[in-house]
C-alpha cells in the first residue's frame, strides 16, 4: 500500500532534552499503525510535533497524501483530512454532546454534500452516542468521553486519524467496545495511527508497530515480532514490563 503519512528525520528538542531525535517511519493508506514505549519515549511530543499541537517540529519533513505539510497551522491539517485525539478527554463539558461534535464539524472539511446536522448525526450514531445528544458532555461516564472525542475527530472526515492512549482508564467491555470500534473506523476507510500502553489492546489491533525509547524508533515491525525484539525487552525494564510483552503476545 501507499503510504498516506510519511515521516522524515523529524526532531523535537527541549533544551539539551532530544524529545523526538531524527524519527521517521512510514503509515500506509488503510492500515493501522502503532506505537508504543515507556513513558517520556516521546510517543506523545511526536504527535505533537506532527500535528503543530501545541507545538511544530525543529526540523524534518512530513508528507500526507504526498504533499509536505510541515509548518501547517493545525486549522490547515485539519481540513487536508488530519485528525487526533489526547491522552486526557478533551470537551467542552458546559456544551451538549452533540453541540460539542457540531463545533467539530464545521471546523473540518466535511462533506458539504450533507448538512452539519446530518453530519453531527452520523457521527453520535457511529460510536454509539445517539441517546446522548442532549447531555451536556461534563455529565459523561470515561469512556463515553473518549467515544465523543472520536465522534468529534469523525465529523471533521478524516483520512487519517491519529489517537493518543485510547483505552487509558478503560477495562472489561469497555476495552471491547473501544477495540471494536477502532476496526469499525478502520473498515469506514480511516487510517489510523495510535499511541497505546495497553498493548494487548495496540498489538491485536495494528498491523505494524514501532517501538519508541529516549526519543527514538528502537524497533519496528510485526507485533508478533516487535515483541521478541531485545532492546525492546529491555525498554520496558522489570518483571513488570516483560509480563506485559509476554502477555500482548498470548
Amino acid at each position: 500500500m501507499d503510504a498516506l503519512l510519511r515521516v522524515t528525520d523529524l526532531r523535537k528538542t527541549f533544551g539539551s532534552l532530544a524529545a523526538v531525535n531524527d524519527v521517521s517511519f512510514e503509515v500506509s493508506e488503510g492500515g493501522v499503525f502503532g506505537i508504543a514505549g515507556p513513558n517520556g519515549a516521546g510517543k506523545t511530543t511526536l504527535f505533537n510535533a506532527i500535528t503543530g499541537i501545541p507545538f511544530r517540529a525543529d526540523s524534518g519533513t512530513i508528507e500526507f497524501g504526498g504533499r509536505r505539510v510541515e509548518g501547517l497551522p493545525a486549522r490547515d491539517l485539519c481540513r487536508l483530512g488530519i485528525a487526533r485525539t489526547f491522552q486526557q478527554d478533551v470537551a467542552f463539558d458546559s456544551l451538549s454532546v452533540a453541540d460539542n461534535v457540531r463545533l467539530a464539524a464545521v471546523f473540518g472539511a466535511g462533506d458539504r454534500r450533507t448538512s452539519v446536522d446530518e453530519e453531527v448525526d452520523r457521527a453520535l450514531d457511529f460510536v454509539g452516542l445517539s441517546d446522548d445528544h442532549a447531555t451536556l458532555a461534563g455529565m459523561l461516564r470515561l469512556d463515553a468521553r473518549k467515544r465523543l472525542m472520536l465522534a468529534s475527530a469523525l465529523a471533521t472526515k478524516p483520512r487519517l486519524l491519529m489517537l493518543d492512549e485510547p483505552a487509558a482508564g478503560l477495562h472489561g467491555q469497555e476495552l471491547v467496545r473501544l477495540h471494536d470500534l477502532i476496526l469499525k473506523i478502520k473498515a469506514a476507510g480511516v487510517t489510523i495511527l495510535m499511541i497505546e500502553h495497553v498493548l494487548p489492546v495496540l498489538f491485536g489491533l495494528s498491523g505494524r508497530v514501532m517501538i519508541m525509547d529516549a526519543g527514538r524508533p528502537i524497533a519496528e515491525g510485526a507485533p508478533a515480532h516487535v515483541v521478541k525484539n531485545d532492546d525492546v525487552i529491555d525498554a520496558y525494564l522489570g518483571q513488570a514490563g516483560r509480563r506485559a510483552f509476554h502477555s500482548a503476545r498470548g
